[in-house]
């Protein structure tokens, strides 16, 4: 049989899909300088436009990232933490532009990383393996 991940782990990649939408879909708004921004704002590097393009590159690595996630594997673990890291980092820069939204995009990424890490690489159970399934369940207890 294959593999199945925990419903830890589905949760961390949808919220990655999530987050990684809702980042392509404002950063495409602030390319084209859209009125729902706070405008006049001084940002720590450059300008709106700016990180409306940082916001779209973060948003498709956060899509690469959810569907390596739910691919299974370290490899998918790793690009998971690393965008949802990366993201909260630009979240906490674009608060000058968007501070409800800033902050909710961190709190959803603390999230990501926290259950990515926690429980990753315990959430993965072979089904031909009892112990594997006993390891897992255990560590989800504890």
């Amino acid at each position: 049989m294959g593999k199945t991940h925990s419903g830890w782990v589905t949760f961390a990649g949808v919220m990655l899909f999530i987050g990684g939408v809702l980042n392509v879909i404002y950063g495409i708004a602030a390319i084209a300088d859209s009125s729902f921004f706070i405008q006049d704002q001084k940002y720590i590097l450059s300008n709106l436009n700016t990180w409306g393009w940082v916001t779209v590159v973060l948003g498709a690595l956060e899509l690469f990232a959810a569907f390596s996630l739910w691919s299974g594997g370290l490899y998918g673990r790793f690009i998971a933490i690393l965008a949802a890291s990366l993201s909260a980092v630009a979240a906490l820069l674009s608060i000058p532009a968007y501070p409800f939204w800033s902050l909710a995009i961190f709190a959803l990424d603390i999230i990501v990383m926290y259950q990515v890490a926690m429980y990753g690489g315990a959430g993965y159970e072979d089904e031909t393996s009892p112990e594997t399934r006993h390891a897992a369940r255990r560590d989800l207890v504890t």
